[in-house]
């Protein structure tokens, strides 16, 4: 016997004879009975207090390097280093030499050498003279010989 035919076979009682709708409920029971807020009720801020959560808020030099200090310490992979890298070079300002050195650290942790060895190739563009590289160079010096990262120049001495 076919699975049509069991199907048509069925007795009639198993199916519903008539359907029901429920009756709605009026729209005055909908209503909430307590006060509406609306926007006028926010808290007043004054003039001279910044709105950290604005996108035009102006960030501090101190508040940048905070942030992207704790961003480089928890990269998990390389996609995440060199978003931040990029998020960080892309400011109208060279991250100090703590933010480079968490960088530099979140390079060695997720074992990428050549976006280590980027980060000064960044800096020597970002930098407005030779001499402000040349600090840069010295300060993180330390951390360049812990870590293992050659610049670019003592790799390739001959390319200009």
């Amino acid at each position: 016997m076919s699975l049509f035919r069991l199907a048509s076979r069925t007795r009639l009682s198993a199916r519903p004879t008539a359907f029901t709708i429920p009756r709605r409920t009026p729209c005055a029971a909908l209503r909430p009975t307590t006060a509406v807020y609306n926007f006028a009720t926010t808290t007043r801020r004054r003039a001279g207090d910044p709105d950290p959560s604005d996108p035009h808020h102006e960030e501090s030099f101190e508040e940048f390097t905070a942030r992207y200090e704790k961003e480089f310490d928890e990269v998990q992979d390389v996609f995440e280093l060199q978003r931040n890298l990029n998020n960080a070079f892309a400011y109208d300002l060279v991250p100090s030499p703590t933010v480079i050195t968490a960088a530099l650290r979140a390079a060695r942790r997720v074992n990428d050498f050549p976006t280590a060895v980027r980060v000064f190739e960044g800096i020597k563009a970002k930098v407005e003279n030779k001499m402000q590289y040349e600090e840069y160079l010295k300060e993180l010096e330390p951390v360049r010989e812990e870590l293992g990262i050659s610049l670019k120049e003592a790799m390739y001495p001959d390319n200009k």
